[in-house]
C-alpha cells in the first residue's frame, strides 16, 4: 500500500510559483465540470466543515475545517484542517495538504487568474482594499504577472496598512479611499465588510476591479455601481449565483440579472476583457473544485521538486 505524501505549508510553498499555479487552474477548467459538495457538523459555537470536490481526470478532494473561535484565548489558531488529495484512477490517498497552503494558493491564485485575462497588460498602480492575511498573499501574487506595479493599500485602520506596507519596498499606505482607487488600474478588495466599501463613481475607465470578500448572502464589498459599471465575470456561476451576497443581493432586487454575467472559467475563451477603456469586475466565490486543482498543483510540484 502506498504511503500518502505529507505536504507541509513552507516546503511546500518552496516549490510553488503563482503564474504556474495559474495555468493549472486554467487547465482544470478544461477537464469536465466539478461534481462538489459541502457538509457541516456543529457543536455550539465549533464547527467542522467538509468540501468534496470530484473532476474526471483530475481526481478527488476533500478539504476539512475545524473552526473553534474558542481557540483565541488559548492563544491557538480557531481554523485549522487539511486536504485529503485522492487519485483519480483508483481513489487511492495521495496526499495530505496542509490547509491553510491550500486556502492561501487558492484565494490568491484564483484572483490573479482573473486579473491576468481581464486587466490591462499594462497595469501600474494596483491597490488592495483590506491589510489581513489575504492582502498580504495579494500582494505576493499580483506582483508575479505584473513585476513593475507598485501597491497601495487601504483598511479602516489604518496602522494595520502601514504595518502591512512596511514589509515591502514597492508599497504604500492609502489615507484615502477613494483618491487611492482614482489611482488605480487594478483594485481588490479583501474585506470583511457588511456593507458596501467600494464605490462605482470611483472608479475610471480601464480599472479591473476583483472581489474576495462578501462571502456570505448577507455580506457586500462594492456597492450596485460598481456591478452596472462593468462587464461582470465570476469564477463560478455554481457557487455564487444565490449563494453569495455580492451576486446574490442585486439580481434579488433587480439591478442586474444572471444574464449579466459574461462568463466564469469554464468559458474562458470568453473570459477576455474587450477595450482598453471597458471596466471589467471579478467575483472570487471559491469552491471545493478550486481547492481540488490546487491541491494537484501543490502534489505535482512536490514530487517534481
Amino acid at each position: 500500500m502506498t504511503t500518502p505524501e505529507i505536504i507541509p505549508f513552507a516546503e511546500g510553498e518552496a516549490q510553488l510559483d503563482w503564474i504556474g499555479l495559474t495555468d493549472a487552474i486554467a487547465a482544470g477548467h478544461g477537464l469536465p465540470k466539478a461534481e462538489i459538495a459541502d457538509s457541516f457538523l456543529y457543536r455550539g459555537d465549533d464547527t467542522l466543515l467538509n468540501r468534496a470536490a470530484w473532476i474526471d481526470g483530475l481526481g478527488l478532494a476533500v478539504k476539512s475545517a475545524t473552526i473553534f473561535p474558542g481557540n483565541a484565548a488559548r492563544d491557538m489558531p480557531t481554523i485549522n484542517g487539511g486536504v485529503s488529495l485522492y487519485s483519480d484512477d483508483a481513489g487511492i490517498l495521495q496526499a495530505i495538504v496542509d490547509f491553510h497552503l491550500v486556502t492561501k494558493w487558492k484565494t490568491a491564485g484564483d484572483s490573479l487568474l482573473a486579473a491576468r485575462r481581464l486587466a490591462r497588460a499594462d497595469s501600474a498602480v494596483i491597490l488592495i482594499v483590506g491589510a489581513g492575511t489575504v492582502a498580504r498573499s495579494l500582494v505576493e501574487a499580483y506582483s508575479a504577472a505584473f513585476p513593475e506595479a507598485r501597491f497601495l493599500i487601504w483598511n479602516r485602520t489604518a496602522v494595520k496598512a502601514q504595518e502591512l506596507a512596511d514589509g515591502y519596498a514597492h508599497v504604500t499606505a492609502a489615507g484615502d479611499l477613494a483618491e487611492a482607487v482614482g489611482q488605480a488600474d487594478i483594485v481588490s478588495c479583501a474585506t470583511m465588510s457588511i456593507e458596501p466599501v467600494l464605490r462605482g463613481a470611483w472608479l475610471r475607465p480601464g480599472t479591473h476591479v476583483d472581489l474576495i470578500g462578501a462571502y456570505r448572502p448577507d455580506m457586500r464589498e462594492a456597492d450596485d455601481d460598481v456591478l452596472t459599471r462593468g462587464r461582470l465575470f465570476v469564477d463560478s456561476l455554481d457557487t455564487t449565483v444565490g449563494h453569495i451576497g455580492e451576486i446574490k443581493d442585486p439580481i434579488a432586487r433587480g439591478v442586474i440579472g444572471e444574464g449579466d454575467i459574461v462568463a466564469d472559467y469554464y468559458d474562458l475563451g470568453t473570459f477576455v476583457r474587450q477595450s482598453e477603456d471597458e471596466i471589467t469586475v471579478f467575483k472570487n466565490g471559491g469552491g471545493a473544485h478550486l481547492d481540488l486543482m490546487v491541491s494537484r498543483y501543490v502534489l505535482d510540484r512536490w514530487r517534481a521538486r
